[in-house]
């Protein structure tokens, strides 16, 4: 049972280079599964109109979309930290990085890794501690997966194999408006 209610901050998910629509279409959908606050590209060879096979939730209609030419032209909200997802040697393994309140996600192209430019702009640089490069739809869904279970209000894991659904608090409800008296 998710409880989008419990996350903090914001995140977005965009890609750097993309150009086959099938991979640009999965991740809108996976980023909008989890509830991004909107998507991103940066020098998409992929168009937005091929994207209807694989994105099958119309993410562009539901959450909003930038387009950017180049690193130069992109821009992101005042206080929003751009996290690479890349295969560096000084990028932290994903199980050992504490993600930004507010963040956005930028992923590398089909065959080719996050542009230089781009790179360069990168506050942090995170990687999935796998043995090779795995899909770029794959890769969104697993960080923004890890995301999701960091700040997302789960508490800790149960200490034995399995658990059951009552470890999960519940929903926070609302109580009634407070007003002050008028003097």
């Amino acid at each position: 049972m998710a409880r989008w209610g419990g996350m903090r901050g914001y995140f977005a998910a965009g890609v750097d280079g993309i150009h086959k629509p099938m991979n640009l279409g999965n991740l809108m959908r996976i980023a909008h599964a989890f509830d991004a606050s909107f998507f991103f590209t940066i020098n998409a060879q992929a168009r937005l109109s091929d994207v209807q096979q694989s994105d099958t939730s119309h993410a562009a209609g539901h959450l909003p979309l930038y387009q950017f030419r180049n690193a130069e032209d992109f821009r992101l909200p005042l206080g929003c930290r751009l996290v690479g997802v890349e295969i560096t040697d000084d990028a932290v393994e994903l199980p050992r990085f504490r993600h930004p309140l507010r963040a956005a996600y930028v992923f590398g192209a089909e065959r080719m890794s996050l542009s230089p430019d781009v790179l360069a702009r990168c506050e942090f640089v995170v990687k999935i501690p796998t043995k090779f490069s795995i899909n770029v739809g794959m890769a969104g869904a697993i960080v923004l997966y890890d995301r999701l279970t960091s700040l997302g209000g789960y508490g800790p894991r149960p200490v034995r194999a399995g658990g059951k659904p009552d470890d999960i608090p519940p929903v926070h409800k609302w109580g009634a408006p407070v007003m002050r008296r008028r003097r």
